[in-house]
């Protein structure tokens, strides 16, 4: 199985700047895409940034311009969200959800795979 361990939250004044970061460890020849989701007391999880395998990302509206999601240039399952010009309504719990894991005996045996969920960062912007 696979290890997700999320880390870089904090507190930061609006217009702040923090860099997420998500780690995946174990098991793991592919990952079809690292995305980043948050969620706030009485809402629904949203979806905020994803990156594929090729690299491609794609953003929620609310954050382009603004947020940047990338991989490490060392370890393609270390992926990280940098989020700039922070405002308040960005507050939230982050996750990092990995679509789509599959070994190398998933992938040569054609498995389907399996979805992951990190445990959370907490991110606070204050006005």
């Amino acid at each position: 199985q696979v290890q997700l361990v999320e880390s870089g939250g904090g507190s930061v004044q609006a217009g702040g700047s923090l860099k997420l970061a998500c780690r995946a460890s174990g098991n793991i020849f592919l990952v079809d895409a690292f995305n980043w989701y948050r969620q706030t007391p009485g809402k629904e999880r949203e979806f905020v940034a994803k990156i594929f395998r090729n690299d491609t990302a794609e953003y929620v509206d609310a954050v382009k311009g603004r947020f940047n999601i990338s991989r490490d240039d060392d370890n393609v399952n270390l992926v990280y969200l940098q989020t700039n010009n922070l405002k308040p309504e960005d507050t939230g719990v982050y996750y990092c959800f990995l679509k789509r894991i599959r070994s190398y005996s998933d992938y040569m045996n054609r498995r389907a795979g399996y979805d992951a969920w990190g445990q959370g960062t907490q991110v606070t912007v204050s006005s």
